[in-house]
């Protein structure tokens, strides 16, 4: 069972949002640093690639440590969520640098179909470890 869910610690929802509003930071800088040398080319891909950690991650992580829980997602929800908002966010930044590039590729769907599902896939085995007892042993 602890691989669905684990026992809520003090910090660590905490921390895994700290690290996400980093990486929210770090898209902000290098879509502004991108279209400085786009020749004034611009994207809303590459303007809102920062968008998916901040939200996913950030918020939600903030969200989840106030949530009155006993138990915080295990390492199998946890890994698809990352995964998740890594597939979002990646391919934010290569739509972006495509568009702003000038071409498309059909391929970037796939993007977000996989990017939606694999945070759901994380939240679904959240919830049901939580509905299946939800005590970590």
């Amino acid at each position: 069972m602890y691989l669905l869910v684990t026992e809520k610690k003090p910090g660590v929802l905490k921390k895994e949002a700290f690290i996400y509003l980093l990486i929210s930071l770090v898209c902000m800088i290098f879509g502004a640093v991108y279209e400085v040398f786009s020749h004034g080319v611009y994207s809303p891909y590459m303007v809102c690639a920062f968008a998916a950690p901040l939200t996913g991650g950030t918020l939600m992580f903030l969200l989840l440590d106030r949530a009155n829980q006993k138990v915080m997602p295990g390492r199998i929800p946890l890994q698809l969520y990352h995964a998740g908002i890594a597939t979002l966010t990646v391919g934010s930044i290569v739509q972006g640098i495509l568009e702003i590039y000038g071409t498309t590729n059909r391929l970037l769907s796939l993007y977000w179909a996989v990017g939606a599902c694999l945070p759901a896939a994380g939240a679904i085995l959240y919830m049901g470890g939580i509905f299946m007892g939800g005590d970590p042993e």
